[in-house]
């Protein structure tokens, strides 16, 4: 029988009446990579925080390394051996890799900082877990993975660190990045280090996991070993229904569908002479590796980023767009893949950012009409099934999947033409996805149109009419989805390089 290092009993947890998690246990084995996985507000990271000590429990034990325990601060589970890697990361962009690593732990010399030894004391460490980044650069000069790995680092400077939480940890990396880091955590389980992996990437399991625990509605599901955790099996439980993401076999666009939009000859930031055709009621796939210029073509026409040169058609008209206010005013929104930065104000209520991009709207000369503001936010709020106890809700409570159907839904009420979908469902589970999915076909069989960028090509293959490919700032191939495969995409996502 394996060790058991860590069970977490009966765990219960209320927030304003709202019973988050109801009745929730997992035990982790020493030595083991546990992954937890469960929609958005299934109750994962509410359970990591109350085992990292940012949350207190309402009820049920936790007993680590066979000792019932009570932690009361996320100090107290460092002192103990348990760290918690966020989704965003902890650092001090300012300080150097050595201060982030043993900040308020320094070694001294006298009453001076002993710089000298710090950095000695992170060469060594960041040697044994074979990271090669210099001590003394500052964190802001890293890249995500490197910062992520500095953090993987400081967690384990402390020499009881036994548990690793580990929140997303691959979303913002690129598939090099991401067997890097699958690596690590290899060496670290070798060690006998144990890992709780938080993930919506289903696919990464079968590569890292030795078990699948699945919550659903603050409530266990089931713990799998991995060799029987098939990704529909795990849907399946995360959802509580069947949901099939076979790729779509031919387009649904007619052959004389009018060309809607019409890029010629795109010339900005990274975008290299980049031309395409947007038709009515379809979606426009673009794929390409990380840094292949979609974002970048897609700012340049949103108004976001400056043109060098290049022309802009609508409708067969040409259109002058140098801000977003300018793409707006001509039907286009822009729903970014960073929607918590770019596409709401979090700190806002639902209602406020819903009507966000069409204020003018619902004001008269000196008052804004709360009433119609209300109708229609109620109005989306239901036709998109927005989960929010009211429209008075701050955008920061909402779960990932549902702030990014209040993205659209602030376009929506807009009455946009063409929605562009810059990564549109990463960071929300395969619930939220399907529903995201939904609502994309809905809209263009309403004679919407859509561009969508998407690191993820099973996910291209279900969704688009057609899909460009770009790589280094070029487009290098245009696949009808009749004819699409993974190979086929890839190998014009690489064909620069």
């Amino acid at each position: 029988m394996p060790e058991i290092l860590l069970e977490m009993k009966n765990i219960q947890k209320y927030f304003a009446g709202v019973h988050a998690l109801d009745d929730v246990s997992i035990s982790i084995n020493a030595g083991e990579v546990h992954a937890l996985v469960g929609e958005n507000g299934a109750g994962k990271s509410t359970l990591m925080k109350i085992l990292s000590g940012i949350y207190q429990k309402d009820g049920g034990s936790i007993i680590y390394k066979g000792q019932e325990v009570e932690i009361s601060s996320p100090l107290e589970a460092q002192i103990m051996g348990i760290t918690m890697i966020h989704q965003e990361l902890n650092l001090m962009p300012h300080l150097t890799v050595a201060e982030n690593i043993f900040i308020g732990r320094e070694p001294t010399r006298g009453i001076f900082v002993d710089d000298t030894k710090s950095n000695k004391m992170a060469k060594e460490l960041l040697e044994s877990l074979n990271i090669d980044i210099d001590p003394t650069v500052r964190v802001n000069t890293l890249s995500i993975a490197k910062q992520q790995m500095v953090e993987i680092a400081k967690a384990l400077s402390f020499e009881n660190t036994s548990l690793l939480i580990m929140d997303e940890p691959t979303a913002a990396l690129t598939e090099g990045e991401i067997q890097d880091l699958f690596k690590m955590i290899r060496d670290l389980r070798a060690q006998g280090k144990s890992i709780i992996y938080i993930s919506h990437r289903l696919e990464e399991l079968p590569q890292i996991a030795d078990r699948v625990t699945v919550l659903r509605d603050g409530q266990y599901i089931d713990t799998l070993n991995i060799e029987d955790a098939t990704r529909q099996k795990i849907i399946s439980m995360m959802v509580g229904r069947e949901i099939y993401y076979d790729p779509k076999e031919k387009s649904n666009v007619p052959e004389d569908a009018p060309v809607i939009l019409e890029v010629r000859n795109l010339v900005a930031n990274n975008v290299k002479n980049v031309s395409f055709k947007l038709r009515k009621g379809e979606i426009l796939g673009f794929a390409g590796l990380m840094g292949a210029g979609r974002t970048e073509t897609m700012r340049a026409i949103f108004g976001a980023d400056p043109l060098a040169s290049g022309e802009i058609y609508m409708n067969g008209e040409k259109v002058e767009i140098k801000s977003p206010y300018d793409a707006v005013s001509h039907g286009i929104s822009y729903l970014s893949e960073d929607r918590r930065a770019f596409g709401l104000a979090i700190g806002l209520s639902v209602k406020e950012n819903a009507v966000m991009a069409s204020i003018e709207e619902f004001s008269s000369t000196l008052f804004m009409d709360d009433k119609k503001i209300a109708d229609v936010t109620n109005e989306y709020v239901e036709k998109l099934s927005v989960k929010t106890p009211s429209i008075n809700q701050l955008v920061r409570n909402l779960s990932g999947g549902n702030q990014q159907k209040l993205v659209v839904a602030k376009w929506l009420i807009k009455d946009s033409e063409i929605f562009i979908f810059d990564e549109p469902t990463r960071g929300i589970d395969v619930g939220a996805k399907s529903e995201i999915y939904d609502l994309m076909e809905q809209l263009v069989n309403e004679g919407k149109s859509i561009i969508m960028i998407s690191s993820e090509i099973p996910e291209l293959l279900r969704m688009s009419d057609r899909i460009v490919v770009m790589c280094e700032g070029r487009i290098t191939g245009e696949l009808d989805i009749s004819e699409a495969t993974q190979e086929k995409i890839m190998s014009y996502a690489t064909m620069n390089m």
